[in-house]
């Protein structure tokens, strides 16, 4: 799957982005849910389950 999406401002020194619904269900996440991002690099983002240490 690919999805088109801008990045919004949405504070001073913030931008966000959406998430599409389809990918919310498939993985089951919430709202308000943590999740834990990670810059792989060459223009990738991971998105995970933000997991306790």
């Amino acid at each position: 799957m690919k999805y088109a999406r801008k990045l919004t401002k949405s504070a001073r020194y913030s931008l966000s982005l959406t998430i599409p619904s389809a990918i919310v269900k498939k993985y089951k996440w919430r709202e308000k849910q943590k999740l834990a991002l990670t810059d792989a690099g060459r223009g990738t983002l991971i998105v995970r389950d933000w997991k306790r240490r």
